[in-house]
């Protein structure tokens, strides 16, 4: 069984943030986040807290279409559609 520690939260460093691209692509070249795990290692990750869930239903012409803006735009396509439906809620308000 493994053994969970809980770390004091702000304890782990994040990387610091890259100037460009190409100081990025380099360090992501030269460096690896599976060399430093081995037995011991603490991994730790964020999770967000969501509040609830909904499900909504395309039809597949519907789904491709939003998929397909949201890889434009560098995105996932739930991401786009809350995107969208926070704005128009905003605009209702």
């Amino acid at each position: 069984m493994t053994k969970v520690k809980l770390i004091q939260k702000n304890s782990i460093k994040p990387i610091e943030p890259f100037k460009t691209l190409d100081e990025e692509a380099d360090f992501w070249d030269t460096h690896s986040v599976v060399d430093e795990i081995n037995e011991g290692t603490v991994v730790g990750f964020h999770q967000a807290n969501k509040s609830s869930t909904i499900t909504i239903r395309f039809d597949p012409k519907h789904l491709k279409a939003l998929r397909d803006k949201a890889f434009k735009k560098g995105l996932g396509p739930t991401t786009l559609a809350r995107m969208w439906i926070l704005e128009h809620l905003s605009q209702q308000a």
